[in-house]
């Protein structure tokens, strides 16, 4: 599957998107952070502070346990990162271990 020209959701794959991911997700979107992150202007909800820090009110205790599942552990900010920065870091980490999986498998799957 050429992920770069798919904008259908990825749940027509049968991906599992959690809640604190945009439920129109679409293989490009998948790409795009797989290969830059978020920060790279890939997944803007992510890194736009105010969608962060209402991202992280609602799902912030899923966020971090997702982190958590896959990593072992909560990787440390920068000591001067601000509130909704955190928010941003931790909420832009989970993603991109997100993607990361469902690069993967959608990069199994024939078109």
């Amino acid at each position: 599957m050429n992920l770069w020209e798919n904008d259908n959701p990825v749940t027509e794959y049968g991906i599992n998107i959690p809640a604190w991911i945009d439920a129109d997700i679409s293989p490009y979107d998948v790409a795009a952070i797989y290969e830059g992150g978020c920060a790279s202007g890939a997944y803007m909800p992510a890194v736009t502070y105010h969608q962060a820090l209402a991202t992280m009110s609602e799902h912030g205790d899923d966020v971090l346990q997702y982190i958590e599942d896959h990593v072992g552990e909560l990787p440390p900010p920068s000591p001067d990162t601000s509130w909704s920065g955190l928010a941003a870091f931790y909420l832009c980490h989970a993603i991109e271990l997100w993607a990361i999986g469902a690069h993967d498998e959608l990069e199994g799957m024939e078109d």
